[in-house]
């Protein structure tokens, strides 16, 4: 039996940073969090019940990918995406706002319609209005759905960033109205407005206005430097209501995540650990490794000493660094679930801190140590 709201409960504070509690249907994801995303209904290598015993609370799909594979009507018939990949936790669904941008060859926008793509898989015209990507998200059922926004390339162009704050405005106000009422689902809003604090503002306070349950910082992690994106988190996170969660999509590595968190960002979500992992860069308490380097040859040494799933700490960094240089899949298997197995543990390092009030230190600590 599904619970009927979805809350979010600010429990402490150390300056700026929060910890907090999202409350939803299936289940509780303790704030600041990391969501592994499963664009495709999986997280690339990684089994889910892996994933769950990372200390994972809430992983991200994609409605245009999922709309385009499997399709609508697979996923109907296991009355949502839970069902049909076997994961029984809360579910956060990117509009297909970010394949705006990312597919941009492959699409054209028209502010009545929407984004219309052409499929990068078989060419077929897709079209994807505001209320489309409420309904397949609704479909889909997740827990947290994400309005359609026009995510812009890295541009100083103040028209250019202010055009795409108006359409997604406008998107913004139709999600609202196609989602309804529904108190076992969330809406977020998403601002934009590149590196501008004035455009930022601008966007936050017409989303508020509209009145959503998150905010979402969208355009941001799309090639700026790490400097910047901080400076204007620091600018503009105030503005975001303060008992509702806020989320910095597309974000990132142990430094961003840390830094965001220091200006008052609760989620976060970033293919990093996957994509590393098959890459053979690994995360973990001792910093970044990547596998691949010829002294990992003969390291008897563990990349953690302390994760029992999958006996992940009774591989060595010698025998991982042989997977590599064989080209065996099991490489990037291992190496994707020991980053996203640290990218837990750093959260929870982190929400501990914030708790117990020495989040400076912890702060000061780590936010080089990855670089």
């Amino acid at each position: 039996m599904l619970k009927t709201d979805f809350s979010f409960e600010l429990i402490a504070q150390c300056d700026s940073a929060r910890l907090g509690r999202i409350n939803t249907s299936r289940g509780t994801i303790e704030t600041p969090a990391f969501m592994p995303v499963g664009t495709q209904g999986t997280v690339k290598g990684v089994f889910l019940d892996d994933i769950k015993k990372t200390g994972t609370h809430i992983i991200l799909g994609n409605t245009y990918h999922l709309l385009l594979r499997p399709g609508m009507d697979i996923i109907k018939k296991f009355n949502g995406l839970h069902k049909f990949i076997n994961w029984d936790k809360p579910i956060l669904t990117d509009s297909g706002g970010y394949q705006i941008m990312s597919l941009s060859k492959f699409n054209k926008i028209d502010k009545k319609l929407g984004a219309i793509f052409k499929s990068h898989l078989d060419g077929k015209k897709i079209i994807l209005s505001p209320e489309k990507s409420i309904q397949v998200q609704k479909v889909i059922n997740s827990d947290i759905i994400m309005v359609l926004d026009e995510c812009p390339k890295l541009t100083k162009d103040k028209k250019i960033l202010s055009n795409a704050i108006q359409t997604s405005t406008q998107w913004a106000k139709r999600s609202k109205i196609e989602f309804g009422k529904d108190n076992t689902k969330a809406l977020f809003g998403i601002a934009q407005g590149g590196l501008y604090k004035d455009l930022r503002v601008e966007s936050i306070q017409k989303l508020v206005e509209i009145d959503f349950d998150g905010y979402a910082m969208g355009g941001l992690a799309v090639g700026e430097k790490q400097s910047d994106m901080f400076k204007i988190l620091n600018e503009t996170v105030e503005y975001l209501p303060k008992q509702k969660p806020r989320y910095l999509m597309g974000v990132g590595t142990p430094s961003d995540i840390l830094g965001a968190v220091k200006e008052g960002i609760d989620m976060f979500d970033c293919v990093l650990p996957t994509r590393s992992g098959r890459t053979g860069l690994a995360f973990s308490w001792e910093g970044k490794f990547n596998l691949k380097n010829s002294k990992f040859k003969n390291d008897k040494s563990p990349l953690d000493e302390n994760c029992d799933i999958r006996g992940l700490k009774n591989y060595s960094k010698s025998y991982l660094h042989h997977l590599i240089k064989s080209e065996e899949m099991l490489a990037s298997m291992l190496i994707s679930l020991n980053n996203i197995y640290f990218y837990q543990q750093f959260m929870r390092e982190i929400r501990n801190n914030i708790k117990s009030g020495t989040f400076d230190k912890f702060y000061k600590r780590y936010i080089n140590f990855f670089d």
